[in-house]
């Protein structure tokens, strides 16, 4: 699907609040609410937007460690890992990435112990690394219209 400017506005506006009403985000981007609702629809449809989703705070919700840990699959547990790790609660990202590791996970814990028991339960699969996540510098930033550097 071709994303126009008046797409990417509504994209924009929906990034920043994907509660908005069609009326609010036409108001922004100079559009009718019906206008607002057919792109929107269309960009469903074609996959463009993919879902809408609740950002919970995790230190509210009980937990008071994010880190990020990677993991280098031992020979031969990689698939295994993969199959397993949807059943991990705490995984709330996973890559399957390059490099000397396999994976990159994002896990959210409620205290050091809770890391330690995931750990254990990791090593089974791999060798692992563990970041402890001390604060947020980028989180969740909208995606933006591609520049074209090749246009005049």
């Amino acid at each position: 699907m071709y994303l126009d400017k008046l797409n990417w506005a509504i994209l924009e506006e929906l990034q920043e609040n994907a509660r908005a009403s069609f009326s609010e985000i036409g108001r922004k981007v100079g559009l009718t609410s019906p206008a607002v609702a057919e792109r929107v629809k269309k960009m469903e449809d074609s996959g463009v937007i993919g879902s809408y989703k609740v950002n919970i705070s995790h230190q509210k919700a009980g937990y008071q460690l994010r880190a990020v840990i990677t993991l280098r699959a031992f020979t031969g547990r990689l698939k295994a890992f993969l199959e397993t790790v949807n059943s991990f609660k705490e995984v709330i990202n996973c890559y399957r990435i390059t490099g000397n590791e396999n994976i990159i996970m994002e896990v959210i814990l409620h205290d050091q112990e809770h890391l330690e028991k995931l750990i254990d339960r990791l090593i089974t699969y791999g060798e692992t690394r563990t970041h402890i996540v001390l604060s947020n510098v980028v989180e969740d930033a909208p995606v933006k219209q591609r520049i074209d550097h090749n246009k005049p």
